[in-house]
């Protein structure tokens, strides 16, 4: 929920304005948004909305580069909208600079609020968002405002790229979110993919989609809908993707019973899962990669002293790379595991939770994506 005073009983961010700074992966010369309500208990009224370049180019920062405000309107024109519980709205197009890996800031104003205290969040976001009292989506600055590390209610930003492009969409929980990466920096390991293949002119024109969100689960319902509930909306109804990467699954054992019978029924359950997943997006021509799922020794939430979910770990990384039912595997837990201890992550790659990596260990990952899977 957003910080006080911007949470009242049953109405959140009531004559507010909210900055945020995302980071595009594609560049293009017009540009729209994507607003969503899906977790909404009440209708989202958006008052006016603008968008800009940050101050510097900087993620996290609540001012704007002088002159670069644009407004955005819906509908053919309308400077606001309604998005109805469950729907999401898309702008109209916007004629918009914006060149790849860039930040852009965009501003909305509530002049209702939301009448509720469910609404559409984004809690890992490693990048701080600006809330001030009063319409200010065309200030440039935010002098007084509350900074908190969420997103809330945007959803997407899409471009209309030349020459065509396609998209990688890539599903996942805090170790794709980015939890142990730096805030404000974009340095999450789906970022360092984007930056690596952006230096090829082969793979120049990928845009990179992050579907993660902590805490997820494959099977059930954990932070958010489990996978296989968010397949449609995060990655099938997404525009222009050509390949899925699938790297989630650890927290569905890690929350397991540690029982022999419990941990053999979930490494079952994640192997039909994800045969249901490639099934899904084969059928919408969407190549997919499995990810393997990486080691969590020594975590005092997840490990076990029998080693009964380090068995099931295994027990689906092994169906990954041999089952031949993934158009391709990348093996991130041969990167990333200690040669001397393969229960463990490398000490020098990992925050010290035995669980999420650290920027440097968000590049190794990075780094052992193939490029070719996406020419």
């Amino acid at each position: 929920m957003p910080p006080a005073p911007f949470t009242q009983e049953n109405l959140v961010l009531a004559d507010a304005t909210l900055r945020q700074t995302v980071h595009v992966s594609v560049g293009g010369r017009q540009m729209r948004l994507r607003f969503s309500n899906a977790f909404g208990g009440a209708a989202l009224p958006i008052t006016a909305v603008s968008v800009a370049l940050p101050a510097g180019g900087k993620a996290g920062v609540g001012a704007i580069q002088p002159g670069s405000a644009r407004p955005v309107t819906f509908h053919g024109g309308r400077p606001s909208t309604v998005v109805p519980v469950g729907a999401q709205v898309v702008s109209d197009p916007l004629p918009f600079d914006l060149a790849p890996r860039s930040n852009l800031s965009v501003s909305v104003y509530l002049a209702q609020g939301q009448a509720s205290n469910s609404i559409t969040s984004h809690p890992g976001s490693r990048t701080t968002s600006h809330i001030k009292a009063g319409n200010h989506v065309a200030a440039q600055d935010l002098t007084g405002s509350t900074p908190t590390d969420h997103w809330y209610f945007l959803s997407g930003v899409e471009v209309t790229a030349k020459p065509a492009t396609s998209a990688v969409a890539i599903v996942g929980d805090s170790l794709t979110d980015g939890r142990g990466s730096t805030t404000n920096m974009n340095d999450r390991w789906p970022d360092r993919l984007l930056e690596r293949l952006h230096t090829s002119p082969a793979t120049a024109g990928v845009a990179v989609l992050n579907q993660a969100a902590g805490g997820n689960r494959v099977l059930n319902d954990g932070l958010g809908p489990n996978l296989l509930a968010r397949l449609d909306r995060d990655v099938l109804a997404q525009s222009g993707v050509e390949w899925l990467i699938v790297f989630e699954g650890i927290n569905d054992i890690g929350t397991a019973e540690a029982t022999p019978e419990a941990q053999r029924q979930i490494a079952q359950d994640l192997i039909a899962a994800y045969d249901q997943i490639i099934v899904r997006a084969h059928a919408h021509g969407i190549r997919v990669y499995g990810a393997t799922l990486l080691p969590f020794g020594g975590n005092t939430s997840y490990d076990d002293p029998a080693g009964l979910r380090e068995s099931a770990r295994r027990t689906v990384n092994e169906w990954i790379r041999t089952s031949r039912r993934f158009d391709a595997v990348i093996d991130f837990d041969r990167v990333v595991r200690d040669p001397e201890n393969p229960r463990n992550l490398r000490p020098e790659l990992e925050v010290g939770d035995h669980l999420h990596l650290n920027p440097d260990g968000y590049k190794a990952l990075a780094d052992a994506v193939p490029t070719w899977l996406f020419r």
